[in-house]
C-alpha cells in the first residue's frame, strides 16, 4: 500500500497527522468551533503549533468547552484561576484577549447572524484555493488575512494580527493551503465541489 503524501508538517507525530488529515483546511461554519480555533491560534503566537495541539484538551476544559457565551462572561477571578492552570498557556494578555474577543464575537453574531457569516463573506463564501508546490512557498499572511485582521482590530478584537489570522484561515478552510502534492489538497477541492454541486473546485487535471 502506497503511503499517502502529506504536507511535511503533518508527519511530525501521530497527533499532528490526525489533525492534518481530519481538521486542518476543512471548511468550518460552526461558530463554536470557529471560536475555539481562534483561541488556539491566538495562544500559538510565539509558540509552535505542536505545543498548542498537545494542550488542546486542557484548553477545552479550562475555557468551558470554548463556549462563546461562557468565555465572554469570565470574571477577573476566573482569569486569575486560569493563570494558575498549568495545562494551558498562562499568559494574562492572551487570556484577557480571549474574554474580550468572545464578547466581540457575540456582537458579530448579533450583527451578521453568525460569526461564520462574518468571516466567510470576506472570501465570497467559498474557500480561497492556493497551489503551493512546497511549504516554503506558503506565505505568513495575505491580502485576505490583512483585511480580516484590520476589520477585527477596528471592532475591538485583540491578539489578531494578520499572521495569526492567516493561520486561523488556513485551519478553518477559508484558505486551502495544503501543498499540491498533499492528498488533502485535492480531497478538499472535490468535497467542496460536491457539496456546492459545482465543477469550479474540481481538482485540476
Amino acid at each position: 500500500m502506497t503511503e499517502k503524501k502529506r504536507c511535511h508538517w503533518g508527519t511530525a507525530s501521530e497527533k499532528m497527522m490526525s489533525y492534518h488529515d481530519e481538521i486542518w483546511g476543512v471548511p468550518e461554519f460552526d461558530d463554536q468551533k470557529l471560536f475555539a480555533k481562534l483561541i488556539l491560534d491566538m495562544n500559538q503566537a510565539g509558540l509552535s503549533w505542536n505545543t498548542i495541539l498537545n494542550k488542546w484538551e486542557s484548553f477545552e476544559s479550562a475555557y468551558d468547552g470554548f463556549s462563546i457565551e461562557k468565555v465572554a462572561a469570565f470574571t477577573p477571578e476566573k482569569v486569575a484561576a486560569l493563570m494558575e492552570d498549568p495545562g494551558i498557556i498562562r499568559n494574562r494578555r492572551k487570556i484577557e484577549a480571549a474574554v474580550n474577543n468572545a464578547q466581540k464575537v457575540l456582537q458579530l453574531q448579533a450583527e451578521f447572524g453568525s460569526f461564520s457569516n462574518y468571516l466567510w463573506k470576506f472570501a465570497g463564501g467559498q474557500p480561497q484555493v492556493n497551489y503551493w508546490e512546497t511549504e516554503a512557498d506558503v506565505p505568513a499572511n495575505s491580502p485576505l488575512s490583512d483585511a480580516i485582521s484590520k476589520d477585527l482590530k477596528r471592532r475591538g478584537f485583540k491578539f489578531i494580527g494578520t499572521t495569526i489570522i492567516y493561520a486561523f484561515l488556513q485551519a478553518v478552510g477559508i484558505i486551502n493551503d495544503h501543498t499540491v502534492d498533499c492528498f488533502r489538497h485535492d480531497e478538499l477541492l472535490t468535497s467542496w465541489a460536491h457539496s456546492q454541486n459545482t465543477e469550479q473546485f474540481l481538482p485540476k487535471s
